[in-house]
């Protein structure tokens, strides 16, 4: 067993079931999804691109661009956080909340590919 494979399939899996935890709930109530919540996937997210930069192959780098996208719509879920809550003070309305429970849902869809794309992956591979 190669224990840099078992880390980076941690986080890819880890990546995507805290996203989940975020997304669920009701797509406007901000009682449903917590910033905690959006700043712990974000950090995840965050390690498991690192972990796919050391990888040459194009399953690697397609791995990579599923990262990629899945940081881009997690920094801007947090933008609209912050700029409803900090920047206007209007606080999380529905409208805000509906934004950013739909942008994490597209991480997280990008998150389904990246373990989808894993598993392949290692079903293909032979010893």
């Amino acid at each position: 067993m190669n224990p840099e494979k078992v880390l980076f399939g941690f986080f890819i899996v880890l990546a995507l079931t805290l996203n989940f935890g975020f997304f669920v709930g009701e797509l406007d109530n901000p009682d449903h999804h917590h910033v905690y919540e959006l700043f712990a996937v974000i950090v995840v997210n965050m390690v498991a691109t690192v972990l796919k930069f050391g990888d040459r192959t194009q399953m690697g780098a397609v791995l990579l661009a599923t990262s990629l996208v899945a940081l881009l719509q997690l920094f801007a879920a947090a933008l609209v956080w912050v700029v409803a809550v900090h920047v206007t003070e209007t606080g999380l309305t529905t409208v805000a909340t509906a934004s950013i429970v739909s942008l994490s849902g597209g991480a997280m869809l990008a998150n389904v590919v990246s373990v989808v794309l894993l598993i392949i992956e290692t079903v293909m591979l032979r010893r």
